[in-house]
């Protein structure tokens, strides 16, 4: 594949194939080895992750799962904090403008310290959260929103989905850490804290 075939592609099938290259490279089995590549930045493509987890290419939603779940395979978050596709040549920026990911469904089981968390991505990723794969919890926007983030890969997240934050929240304890009444949740033999107890119940009233 020639450096630059990526930001010349004019469509997301036509950009799908060079990655589908890219991946028949590796042997075709599991995800691409995106961590250890270390090709050049070729600049920015329009591409965009929106925050309801639609991938929009050149302005046009891509409609197609299949090439959805292709381009997750090759994201990469660096530690400058941007999001790229990546390949054994090229790395190109793409915008995210939550999390490149969106957990739409979750099951529990087990109980108590025994309980596992795991939940699915819109892009198909099943991932049980844990030590590997922890949970964190943000208040955000003018209206105090929760927003609960699962580290999926690397430093890509899945934000929960708002259906799935409040089945997550029924499952919610207090539990004293460090001296403070947290509210938080278990899974995997990990505690992950929400927020003090004294702030859930201020926002419960």
């Amino acid at each position: 594949m020639a450096t630059g075939e990526i930001r010349e592609s004019s469509d997301a099938a036509g950009l799908a194939a060079l990655i589908a290259r890219a991946a028949a490279e590796t042997g075709g089995r599991g995800l691409p080895p995106v961590e250890r590549w270390n090709p050049p930045f070729c600049g920015d493509i329009d591409m965009e992750i929106r925050a309801d987890g639609t991938w929009f290419y050149m302005g046009t939603p891509i409609g197609r799962a299949p090439l959805v779940r292709l381009f997750s395979t090759v994201l990469r978050k660096d530690e400058d904090g941007k999001t790229y596709l990546v390949t054994p040549v090229e790395r190109v920026g793409i915008r995210v403008v939550d999390a490149p990911f969106l957990a739409v469904e979750m099951n529990a089981s087990g109980e108590g310290a025994a309980q596992t968390l795991t939940f699915r991505t819109n892009v198909g990723d099943v991932i049980e959260a844990g030590p590997e794969h922890p949970l964190r919890f943000i208040i955000a926007g003018e209206n105090n929103e929760l927003k609960p983030y699962l580290l999926v890969r690397g430093r890509l997240e899945a934000l929960v989905s708002r259906a799935v934050m409040y089945d997550l929240v029924e499952l919610g304890e207090t539990i004293e850490i460090d001296g403070t009444k947290m509210f938080a949740v278990r899974s995997g033999g990990v505690v992950f804290p929400v927020m003090p107890a004294a702030e859930l119940d201020a926002l419960s009233r």
